[in-house]
């Protein structure tokens, strides 16, 4: 690796240090039923402006260097050219709302003025992350952790429009979770407005949320049954209607029937650590099982969705979910020995998948490093 890789080790280390110093365990179940209604404490004590302060300068950073990049990602320069495109009235695959963000950012600064665009999707995908962060992540730091390594945060680079619904959905799950499910849609229908693959997250949560409140039935099990058999022998009739809303992904590169190994990997170790050794936390906490059945469901689209184009990033709105799982889980393992153990597991995959993901971030259809940004080059 070159000297600019250091750029995304050191952003990972300083932010994660820094997220010790939010101790968010306290509010995290008010944030997630509803703030001060259900009794969040009026005002600010000691300890929320410390999570203030620290989470606004984790925020800074992160957005930071994602607003401030050049030429980095495999499609910076066609979101360029489609950025020209959309200035000029001409047509463009993308949906209306990023369109017209566009459109309105350019009149402010000017025709092609692409730095603009790009830092103004940074600012608000990076803020849905960590506001999703601070409401739900019950230990912050290690959420954050799990985010960055994870490869959430930094394929955010790339994608703009995708990655900024994924973090819409990401922080749209506390409204599942309450039983806000009016907001939770509006959210959803704002982020498909930018791009529509969100939409799927509406069936996916609501169902994580219906089957986490309730004791599983045969029924339940039977219905799962015929959703599987469906992925496995139906896969003409999916692909009919994803193709009528996204037909250029047909024969693409994208549509190259490829399993995830690592995510399928990563959808079996949670779903052993909960069943094998959280069972009782699962039972317990109903929000701890509206994630695990995130992560169970996106372990099937792993599993049986190989037919679905670009089906890591159908999964991610399902398994993203692990960042605010696999801590809960971990922390409520009452063997000290195995917690521990636990930890460290969770921290050193994660650690390797980071150091390989960095070294796949050269390819030619990553681009991600090296990395550039405008001040310096």
């Amino acid at each position: 690796m070159e000297k600019s890789a250091l750029v995304y080790i050191v952003l990972s280390l300083v932010t994660v240090l820094l997220g010790l110093f939010v101790d968010n365990r306290e509010y995290v179940p008010a944030y997630i039923r509803g703030g001060r209604k259900y009794g969040e404490p009026a005002g600010l004590n000691r300890q929320q402006a410390r999570n203030r302060v620290a989470g606004i300068a984790i925020y800074c950073l992160l957005a930071g260097v994602s607003a401030c990049r050049i030429a980095v990602g495999n499609d910076y320069w066609v979101y360029r050219d489609n950025f020209k495109l959309i200035a000029q009235n001409r047509h463009v695959a993308s949906e209306i709302g990023f369109n017209l963000v566009v459109r309105w950012i350019q009149m402010l600064f000017g025709y092609d003025r692409y730095l603009p665009v790009f830092a103004f999707f940074s600012l608000v995908t990076v803020f849905f992350f960590v506001k999703a962060l601070h409401d739900q992540g019950s230990c912050y730091a290690f959420s954050l952790y799990l985010l960055l390594t994870g490869g959430y945060y930094f394929n955010s680079l790339n994608s703009v429009r995708y990655y900024l619904v994924l973090a819409i959905a990401l922080y749209s799950m506390k409204y599942v979770l309450r039983g806000e499910y009016g907001k939770f849609i509006l959210w959803i229908l704002a982020g498909a407005l930018f791009h529509k693959s969100v939409l799927l997250v509406i069936p996916v949560y609501l169902t994580a949320r219906y089957l986490a409140a309730r004791r599983l039935k045969r029924w339940h099990y039977a219905a799962g049954g015929i959703l599987l058999a469906s992925l496995l022998f139906c896969q003409d009739i999916y692909r009919d209607i994803i193709f009528r809303f996204y037909p250029y992904y047909r024969d693409s590169v994208f549509d190259n029937g490829r399993l995830s190994y690592a995510n399928i990997l990563k959808c079996v170790c949670v779903l052993i650590l909960g069943i094998c050794f959280c069972r009782k936390s699962l039972k317990e906490d109903m929000t701890e099982r509206f994630y695990f059945f995130l992560n169970l469901f996106g372990l099937a689209a792993y599993c049986c969705g190989s037919f679905v184009p670009e089906i890591s990033r159908v999964g991610y709105y399902m398994i993203i979910s692990q960042v605010f799982l696999l801590p809960r889980l971990l922390a409520r393992m009452e063997n000290k020995t195995l917690r521990r153990l636990g930890y460290a597991g969770v921290i050193g995959a994660f650690g390797v998948y980071f150091v390989l993901l960095l070294r796949g971030m050269y390819a030619v259809d990553v681009r991600l490093l090296p990395y550039l940004n405008w001040i310096f080059n």
